[in-house]
């Protein structure tokens, strides 16, 4: 057995002393949560810290430690959407004092990475570095709105340079996909391991339908580089019947798009996404996620997923037997994806048992071992 062997084996042993967790915000339960959720179940003694919470928006696990939050708290309950206070997030994630930890571990996609750890051990898990001021600037800040896309151009700037140089203070990233790694390595100069998230346990528990209904399903945030409108463009051409579950600033927008045979749901609660979901011809996604959690869900579920060729989804899906891919974000590539993923037989079970692969045990095993070797190396 090697040193690495050795140090890896028996991580439940380990002691980490005093741990801080910071992770970005908290003001909902995405795919970024659970993956928090899972980092507390391998330090769970330790201090969490945000830039603002908003009280009974994520899960127990989260809500009953203590939460600290930076000077933008009461701030970001008065502003109408948040992500205005953005040229203020690098300076409020620098107040905090670390000095009195043995160990940092940021849950980053935004600024989260940039805190200063006060030369303490500092594990990043980069969900993704800030797609606004990176590679889908255009996306977050189009042509048709140029006053705002012209003042964001400068902060963006100024954004990208304290990014790159915060990330020297990282001592080591793990990343949540292959594709991400390759971000991190691009715009940081970094090499980052990988390690999944997993899929929650109540859609692998959930009893799986025996008959499919006819219709095809996204869940989704509602917001521009999820290219949800793609979605609702094929289902318009193909006449397909298809459910969007999801909000955001889109909604009201994507809703007067929508022909008849798109349902245009809004946030649901879980158990409906997952009688939906479970009962869906496939899930649909149709834009480049940095991993996507939804594609494993679906599979849990025994639902096939079509998805956009590209992003964290080619670390997930098997195509052919757990879902099928399209080639070009146009409605003519998803439509005979569609067409595709219709005429063939799905085995539930086989696709369940790919999606179990990627349990809460496993990334707990994983980021253990990662921050064992990290701390060893030091």
């Amino acid at each position: 057995m090697n040193d690495e062997q050795r140090h890896a084996t028996p991580p439940l042993l380990r002691s980490y002393g005093r741990v801080a967790v910071i992770h970005d915000w908290l003001t909902g339960m995405r795919g970024g949560e659970q993956v928090l959720e899972g980092i507390l179940g391998v330090v769970p003694d330790a201090d969490l810290y945000t830039l603002f919470h908003f009280p009974g928006t994520v899960s127990t696990r989260i809500e009953l430690r203590p939460i600290y939050t930076s000077s933008l708290q009461r701030l970001a309950g008065m502003v109408d959407d948040y992500r205005k206070l953005l040229p203020l997030f690098a300076r409020a994630v620098r107040e905090w004092d670390f000095s009195g930890y043995d160990l940092v571990i940021s849950s980053s996609h935004a600024v989260a990475k940039g805190i200063d750890a006060k030369g303490k051990p500092h594990l990043c898990y980069c969900h993704t570095p800030m797609r606004y001021i990176w590679d889908r600037f255009d996306d977050y800040f189009p042509r048709s709105k140029p006053f705002r896309r012209l003042a964001m151009k400068f902060i963006a700037w100024r954004l990208r340079r304290w990014d790159v140089k915060t990330s020297k203070g990282v001592t080591e990233f793990l990343a949540n996909s292959n594709f991400v790694a390759e971000r991190v390595r691009r715009f940081y100069g970094r090499e980052a391991e990988v390690v999944h998230p997993f899929v929650d346990e109540s859609f692998l528990a959930a009893p799986l339908p025996r008959e499919r209904e006819d219709y095809h399903v996204v869940v989704s945030a509602l917001v521009p580089y999820k290219r949800v409108e793609l979605a609702i463009g094929a289902a318009r051409a193909g006449g397909k019947r298809l459910i969007v579950i999801g909000s955001g600033p889109l909604q009201e927008a994507l809703s007067r798009r929508a022909a008849p045979n798109v349902e245009i749901a809004g946030s649901v609660s879980r158990a409906s996404i997952i009688e939906r979901v479970g009962r869906a011809r496939s899930l649909i996604l149709p834009g480049v996620e940095d991993f996507g959690i939804t594609p494993l869900e679906a599979m849990a579920l025994g639902t096939p997923v079509v998805a956009l060729r590209g992003g964290g989804v080619i670390d997930t899906v098997i195509e052919g037997k757990t879902g099928i891919f399209f080639d070009e974000p146009a409605v003519e590539s998803l439509d005979r994806a569609l067409d595709e993923v219709e005429a063939r037989q799905w085995d539930r079970s086989i696709l369940r048992s790919h999606a179990a692969a990627f349990s809460r045990a496993r990334f707990h095993t994983q980021f253990r071992s990662a921050l064992n070797r990290m701390i060893d190396r030091r």
